[in-house]
């Protein structure tokens, strides 16, 4: 999984969702451990308690009986009828100077406000006197008698201490492996959610680029997924066929309309030729201009269709797409040259141009239709043309990009603003500050159902000024193949 990837599916709601789900799983998890925790080490603990509490109560009944004597002795008996046990006995005078008992010494720990006291019980290792002593656990209550005497009664808690420990450490580990679980699964969760929401951003996207044919992919699993799927692919075929239905009537307009301007057009530059006043010709010149430019739009119409048919595939061949571009900007020189426009071409044609234009445009070709290109091209020369000052300069150019081909038109002219560069090749869509120039806003258009027909792709760059044309031919291959 790429870092790309992976940040997009840590950035995923998906993956919030399962980093939720792991922290209260982890809380239950939690809650549950610390239940076994109270119910296994708290359970022992108190056992523990109770049966110091039992052992008191069997002293100080003796001690009550038989005085310090019986105590003493009930003390040295306990002891040796069980050396190795975990009772612990010692019975200390006012110094704290051991007088019966199993310890050798009063404990350093001080008891707590109820008495009870926890300290360490230092034991020699068998069979190796020569190693230090272990250190365990043990807890006592203490007592004053009279006579300044102090009780110590209390048990070696060193089971209950690594019951604890286990315990612990089940819950670390628990706690660990569960949030570890949760996420690795939220995250499995997560990449197979992202990954089928991104195949269906990838069709929107390609979609809003101007393949109305691409549908969601659909796995037919019938799951929430799948029946989105299913009705976004039947939105998209119903706006694909409104869509066709509203070129087709445009097209049917242009086509219909087309004969009888033709017509209109045919009498008018008749009545022309005929002896009119002055005002009555500059009306009817008038009159034979509305209808040229309707029939170029028309026209214009007409040729976007047939572009987007397809049926002009069969003329395709492969061209070298230097040559093209010096054609067109031969035929829109005088153009530029009436505005004081530079127009320049790279890679250039002349002998001078030496071997550095094969690493620019030359080496390789596109598949295609001649006539169609220099159709496009022209258009997006015509343009920078237009709009761009006088004195100012425009580059046609081709560049060879790793197999792909860029043939793009560069202007210094007022651009293009980023927001309106995916309407602006809408049939007859205009920015207001062009809206008072010459045109239909079709000149774009036609390009874009070229660039579509070619397999290519069309991009407005900002070119600081200025606007910069591109159509990139991803399947370009070298003219010597």
């Amino acid at each position: 999984m790429s870092f790309v990837r992976l940040s997009f599916v840590l950035s995923s709601f998906t993956f919030r969702l399962a980093v939720l789900y792991a922290l209260l799983l982890g809380v239950s998890v939690a809650i549950l451990l610390g239940f076994i925790y109270w119910s296994t080490a708290g359970f022992m603990a108190r056992q523990t308690d109770a049966t110091i509490d039992a052992e008191i109560q069997g002293l100080a009944e003796q001690y009550r009986r038989r005085g310090l004597t019986g105590l003493s002795t009930l003390i040295v008996e306990r002891v040796a009828r069980d050396p190795g046990g975990a009772g612990v006995y010692l019975l200390a005078d006012n110094d704290y100077q051991p007088l019966v008992g199993n310890l050798h010494a009063w404990p350093t720990a001080e008891p707590d406000g109820d008495g009870w006291l926890e300290f360490r019980l230092r034991e020699p290792v068998a069979g190796r006197p020569a190693e230090p002593p272990t250190e365990h656990a043990a807890r006592a209550m203490v007592f004053r008698l009279r006579g300044g005497l102090r009780l110590l009664v209390g048990r070696d808690v060193r089971e209950l201490s690594a019951t604890r420990a286990v315990i612990q450490d089940a819950l670390a580990w628990g706690l660990a492996m569960t949030a570890g679980l949760a996420l690795l699964g939220g995250s499995l969760m997560s990449a197979g959610v992202v990954r089928r929401i991104e195949a269906i951003n990838e069709v929107g996207r390609e979609i809003m680029d101007g393949d109305l044919s691409r549908r969601a992919p659909s796995d037919g699993s019938g799951d929430e997924f799948d029946q989105l799927a299913v009705n976004l692919n039947r939105m998209l075929a119903r706006i694909e066929a409104l869509m066709a239905s509203v070129r087709q009537v445009s097209d049917n307009i242009a086509h219909d309309l087309r004969t009888p301007l033709s017509r209109l057009h045919t009498k008018l530059s008749q009545l022309r030729d005929t002896d009119l006043p002055a005002e009555s010709a500059a009306s009817v010149d008038a009159a034979i201009n509305d209808a040229e430019e309707l029939l170029s739009a028309f026209n214009a119409l007409l040729r976007i269709a047939r572009v987007e048919s397809g049926s002009r595939r069969a003329a395709f061949t492969d061209l070298d797409p230097v040559p093209l571009l010096h054609d067109v900007a031969e035929l829109y020189e005088p153009l530029a040259a009436d505005k004081g426009q530079t127009l320049d071409v790279r890679p250039d044609l002349s002998a001078a141009s030496g071997a550095a234009d094969a690493d620019m445009g030359r080496g390789l070709c596109v598949h295609g239709d001649r006539d169609l290109l220099f159709q496009a091209l022209a258009n997006l020369l015509d343009n920078a043309i237009k709009y761009t000052p006088e004195g100012s300069r425009i580059l046609l150019d081709a560049i060879a990009l790793s197999g792909a081909l860029d043939i793009s038109v560069t202007d210094s002219g007022p651009g293009i603003p980023a927001e309106l560069r995916r309407k602006v090749v809408q049939r007859f869509y205009r920015i207001d500050e062009s809206r008072s120039a010459p045109g239909h806003g079709l000149g774009l258009s036609l390009v874009q159902a070229v660039a579509q027909l070619h397999g290519a792709a069309l991009r407005l760059d900002d070119a600081n000024p200025g606007l910069r044309v591109v159509l990139r031919f991803d399947q370009a291959k070298s003219l010597m193949a």
